[in-house]
């Protein structure tokens, strides 16, 4: 028997409604709305949870692990040191950055096993009022260490660097003519007993924001 006009149009709409029902109980009545931006988490420089203030800048330290990874020194969303640049070392590996502008001045590594200190010596000495000392190790960053290094990296702000051993982790920020001790700077000590790696500790990583400095007057 075929449904004449109107039943036809009947039928359709209560197929149509059947639908649109079973679609809203699969996927929910917002299914089709666009992703809300809290959906997709923003990423601030150098993989910071947080964007930094105004005159402020972003960092993002890592140490090496073991003897194996590298370690990565992050400043403004650009990488400065890092394995994949090819500019990483066996011990301490170092950016200077101008405090004032947050230009980079210079990266450099410094053997300090089988290295000489002079090397590091005739780097961190000259440093001008306002350069900031970034500083990641990797294996071992103090066998050659010296009473003058850790005597400068102490005021630079440190007060890790006094007890820093054989293939402890290392990571700190300082600056040249700082008045306190520097708040970022974090040290694993190498303990058998909590080792992360065979003979060395677990990798450190740290990062913040710090105040650029004002010019210098005259």
């Amino acid at each position: 028997m075929r449904l004449t006009g109107p039943l036809r149009v009947v039928a359709v709409l209560l197929l149509l409604g059947l639908t649109w029902l079973l679609a809203s109980a699969l996927f929910g009545e917002g299914g089709g709305e666009e992703p809300t931006p809290e959906s997709h988490p923003r990423r601030y420089k150098c993989g910071l949870s947080a964007p930094c203030p105004p005159k402020h800048l972003a960092f993002r330290l890592v140490s090496g692990a073991a003897n194996v990874i590298g370690p990565k020194i992050c400043l403004e969303d650009k990488m400065l040191v890092s394995s994949v640049k090819n500019n990483v070392g066996r011990g301490l590996n170092i950016a200077l950055v101008n405090g004032v502008t947050g230009e980079l001045l210079e990266t450099k590594t410094f053997d300090m096993w089988a290295g000489d200190v002079s090397e590091l010596l005739k780097f961190i000495r000259p440093l001008h009022e306002g350069t900031l000392v970034f500083v990641a190790s990797f294996d071992d960053a103090a066998t050659k260490m010296n009473g003058e290094a850790r005597r400068i990296f102490e005021e630079l702000g440190s007060t890790a660097v006094k007890e820093l051993a054989f293939r402890d982790s290392w990571v700190f920020v300082g600056a040249k003519g700082i008045e306190n001790k520097s708040p970022f700077e974090q040290r694993m000590k190498n303990s058998k007993s909590s080792n992360k790696y065979e003979g060395w500790p677990e990798s450190l990583e740290m990062d913040g924001c710090i105040p650029l400095r004002p010019p210098l007057e005259g």
